[in-house]
């Protein structure tokens, strides 16, 4: 029973693992969680006692030319590229490590082209805001008026730019053709918003759940009210006026590009990823140099000169949602980074290979780039990137430390009312995907000190542990070792929304519906789960042994019918599940197979469901019939009674999952 049991819960262990890629693993084209074990960054915080370092060139080299080689070096990140500005210049770009692992290539901050992801958004939100100034495009128009298809209401409510661009537009997930690596596979981002408009499963402008479909969304409805190609928009009105000669949105590079192309890794190997075409263009196709991206940083901070009129900027800059007080705010596509009492508005991304940061410490005409060509070990690059932003403020926009604190009685009541469990709001709702939840919800509790113990890899501090969190007020907490906030909204006593500080902008968590909780549906799918193997398990080793010892199986007729059909059913609901867990793990694993070349696998793995889930638990429904029936001897009835049970149990279990998970559907979009 242990061995099968243990059996059960690797198999399961790989569904936890695909889960985790789903939601975090995955190219989301937006900072993306640190593993639970994360690698501890050793570099000591700045002493705000000692006052503020000067920020020039030679000071800057010098903290970077000792944090950033040793850093990536034993994170196992090949090559990195860092840019800093100040007052209207680049102050300085560095490179480091190697462009191409194999040829030793060095990165050159000024020639070398990565990929910012997500940070590719700002330009889309750029040219959002030019033709808002030009009276083209109104931020709180229905966006039906500027498209050829139709975005249907949620309660009567339309879809605007400004839910948008601050991710409030209520969609779920769309992750299909998101990035391949397989050119032939690169679907444009105009054949994918026409193809399929995902479930919106919030009211607009209530719920921050980050949206790549929705950016493209923006960037489509650029394109159709400028009349030009999106790419040919942004290379015209963002890119040329903001002298970014090494930049494009273009898929494949145009060819005097593809040579300063950095090559992105994936950890523990020198072969190269390989170049990344991303479906949601304007949410993220974007590659360019470190000088260029440090040119859109003082366009940004020279109050939109050359690309925006100041006011517009300014606008852009503004808060323009606050998702939970005392976290940080949401701009106009712009998130807020603000620290040490510096307002920064923010911008990060990820595809496979690259990881990269944007900031602008608005008040002090200061930006900061950091994109790295391969996520490291254990996931490094997040961390790393974060403790830059946090060492640079410290270093040069020192402040004191948060004192803010509140009596550990009325801390404990907070961390009591936020214990249970969470689901992010950035998920797939309608689709198999959603399956991702089950295994990827937070759970909160409360430790012995009286605070919240959240282990998650994204709750999880630097060091891989979980965050002593210091109460600094009502519902409100502190990370001792960083900036970090962790912060919760109250409705009638009850805490019914939190998030990070760093992330609360773009993604919250909600209370998870009961009848989806972990909290007692995964132990009862383990359990179902070893039910279902061991009854397949014994099954041909019983008939083996009966053979052997010339035994009789003591059952016939219909009631013998009904035990083949039982086992029979067993048998298929279980390697079902490991069909999914195979599946799923496949399509995250290599992301060509997040394309529509794979809906063949999916739609037959969803037709043998409907047969085996509906089927198996009928058969098994009819075998334990026949048994309670059965009249015989005590000790044999009472065994073969209570496997019965556990076999309705277990088959009606997996039932459940299939159906609010949607594994019981024809989802040819996710």
């Amino acid at each position: 029973m242990r061995k099968a049991a243990a059996f059960v819960a690797a198999i399961l262990g790989a569904a936890v693992l695909s889960g985790a890629s789903a939601q975090t693993v995955q190219p989301t084209l937006v900072p993306k969680p640190a593993p639970v074990n994360s690698p501890k960054v050793d570099t000591p915080p700045a002493n705000p006692a000692l006052g503020a370092q000067p920020l020039t060139a030679e000071n800057v080299n010098a903290w970077l030319d000792g944090y950033m080689p040793i850093s990536i070096g034993k994170s196992d990140i090949p090559g990195a590229v860092v840019v800093v500005v100040k007052d209207g210049q680049i102050l300085t770009s560095r490179g480091y490590g190697f462009s191409n692992v194999e040829k030793r290539t060095p990165v050159d901050p000024h020639t070398t082209l990565f990929r910012p992801g997500s940070i590719s958004k700002l330009f889309t939100w750029t040219a959002v805001m030019q033709l808002v100034e030009q009276g083209k495009l109104n931020l709180d128009e229905d966006v039906n008026k500027y498209l050829d298809f139709k975005i249907p209401p949620r309660n009567g409510k339309p879809v605007t730019l400004r839910n948008i661009m601050t991710h409030t537009s209520g969609f779920e997930e769309q992750v299909m053709d998101l990035i391949a690596v397989d050119q032939k596979k690169y679907v444009p981002y105009d054949q994918i918003l026409r193809r399929w408009v995902p479930k919106r499963v919030y009211d607009p402008g209530t719920t921050p759940a980050y949206s790549n479909w929705a950016t493209a969304l923006a960037g489509y409805i650029v394109s159709r009210v400028s009349g030009e190609p999106f790419e040919a928009y942004i290379q015209r009105h963002i890119f040329a006026p903001a002298g970014m000669g090494l930049a494009s949105f273009q898929q494949p590079l145009p060819a005097n590009l593809k040579p300063l192309m950095s090559e992105g890794y994936q950890p523990g190997s020198n072969k190269p990823y390989g170049y990344e075409y991303v479906g949601v263009g304007p949410a993220g196709s974007l590659a360019a140099s470190g000088d260029d991206m440090g040119r859109f940083m003082i366009a940004h901070l020279n109050n939109g000169g050359p690309l925006l009129k100041p006011a517009t900027a300014q606008l852009m800059h503004s808060t323009a949602n606050d998702p939970i007080p005392g976290l940080q705010k949401m701009s106009l596509g712009f998130y807020q980074s603000n620290i040490n009492g510096r307002p920064v508005v923010s911008h990060g991304g990820d595809t496979v290979a690259f990881h990269s940061d944007l900031h602008l410490f608005l008040n002090d005409g200061v930006g900061l780039f950091v994109s790295f060509n391969s996520p490291g070990k254990e996931g490094a690059a997040h961390a790393l990137r974060n403790a830059l932003l946090e060492q640079f403020g410290d270093r040069y926009f020192p402040a004191p430390a948060d004192a803010r604190k509140i009596d550990a009685k009325a801390g404990k009541e907070n961390a009591e009312k936020l214990a249970g469990t969470w689901s992010t709001s950035r998920r797939s709702f309608s689709t198999f995907l959603s399956i991702t939840d089950l295994i990827g919800q937070t759970k909160v509790g409360v430790g012995e000190d009286g605070q919240p113990l959240i282990s998650d890899g994204l709750f999880a501090g630097l060091n891989g542990q979980p965050r002593k969190w210091i109460p600094v007020g009502p519902m409100l907490w502190r990370d001792a070792d960083s900036h970090e906030m962790l912060g919760a909204n109250v409705v009638d006593g009850k805490a019914v929304r939190f998030s990070l500080g760093s992330v609360a902008p773009i993604i919250v968590w909600d209370r998870t519906p009961w009848y989806q909780d972990s909290a007692w549906l995964l132990p009862l799918t383990y359990l179902s789960l070893a039910v279902l193997f061991l009854t397949m398990l014994f099954w041909p080793v019983r008939a083996i042994v009966r053979r052997r010892y010339g035994a009789a199986i003591g059952v016939e007729g219909r009631e013998l019918q009904a035990y083949r059909a039982s086992r029979l059913g067993a048998t298929a609901i279980f390697l079902t599940i490991v069909g999914w867990i195979f599946m799923i793990s496949t399509m995250f694993g290599d992301l060509n197979y997040l394309s529509a070349s794979f809906l063949p696998v999916v739609l037959s793995l969803q037709v043998i469901s409907f047969i085996t889930f509906i089927g198996g638990a009928a058969a098994i429904v009819w075998y334990a019939v026949t048994v309670w029936r059965r009249k015989g001897g005590f000790r044999a009835t009472w065994k073969a009674k209570l496997w019965s049970l556990l076999l309705v149990v277990s088959a009606a279990t997996i039932l459940w999952i299939a159906i609010i998970y949607h594994l019981l559907g024809f989802a040819t979009k996710y």
